[in-house]
């Protein structure tokens, strides 16, 4: 199989923004509130990807190792910002925000490098391999880093004395927060599960259904879309493994004491 991809015109988009702009029209005539947010998130979507669009192109053209290296720390800067963004309660200072970053990286990390092995690009941070691979892995990491650490502070902040009573009768920091690291583990790592399990009974995924719209062999574009699931799963459960060992021992100390005072209170919500 290999059939010529469809040419996307600007007609063809504004076509199928069409239902869209109906969507808006009928909420406003309903009153429904939803208006503003369809149009607004219309807009980010078209000039964020549109920017996307325009910035590879530039990257793939010039070929450069240290462009690659720019985009990718980018890219993890904005996760990092975004899990903290995501927390109900942040722990003090900046370690949120360096826990978030340093699961993420480190997952990251183990994963391009399963990856390289696996796909044997050349040069091996090949910017048409390195960026979507990297764009596609790093939004599982996210979802599971965010959830994770975001689940276990919310738990330990609602359980303090459960926790501070299994301390008290000898349990260790691990022991005591041993079921709600667990709970917040499904919890994070739940989407991914999911993603996984519905792929091709339920839904079609983004990238197979791309690449066959580009004219790849169904069979190819499977196997492909196998490889990214894999990949998304190890990374996502990586990152929110490690994220929830941090924070166990930021929220306790070394004579198994629990330290809420690490952890800021909730800010109150504007009225």
């Amino acid at each position: 199989m290999n059939t010529t991809a469809a040419d996307v015109s600007y007609w063809s988009l504004a076509l199928a923004a069409t239902l869209l702009l109906a969507n808006a029209g009928l909420s406003l005539a309903l009153n429904l509130g939803l208006a503003r947010s369809l149009v607004v998130g219309a807009l980010r979507a078209l000039i964020q990807l549109s920017l996307v669009g325009v910035i590879l192109k530039t990257v793939f053209s010039l070929h450069s190792p240290w462009l690659v290296m720019a985009v990718v720390l980018f890219m993890l800067a904005s996760a990092s910002h975004e899990i903290l963004a995501r927390q109900k309660h942040k722990l003090t200072g900046w370690w949120s925000l360096g826990i978030g970053s340093a699961a993420s990286t480190l997952a990251l990390v183990i994963t391009g490098m399963l990856a390289i092995a696996v796909l044997h690009p050349h040069p091996w941070w090949s910017p048409a391999v390195a960026i979507p691979m990297i764009g596609i892995v790093l939004g599982a990491v996210l979802n599971g880093v965010a959830i994770t650490l975001d689940a276990l502070t919310t738990g330990v902040t609602r359980q303090r004395a459960a926790i501070e009573a299994q301390l008290a009768l000898g349990a260790t920091r691990h022991q005591a927060l041993g079921e709600l690291q667990r709970s917040a583990l499904r919890t994070g790592t739940i989407p991914t599960i999911n993603q996984m399990t519905a792929a091709g009974i339920i839904t079609l995924p983004g990238m197979m259904t791309g690449q066959i719209l580009a004219g790849m062999a169904p069979f190819e574009a499977a196997k492909y879309q196998i490889l990214v699931l894999f990949l998304l799963a190890g990374a996502g459960t990586l990152g929110a493994i490690l994220v929830s060992y941090w924070v166990i021992h930021r929220v306790t100390d070394a004579r198994d004491r629990l330290r809420l005072d690490r952890i800021a209170p909730e800010p109150e919500r504007r009225s």
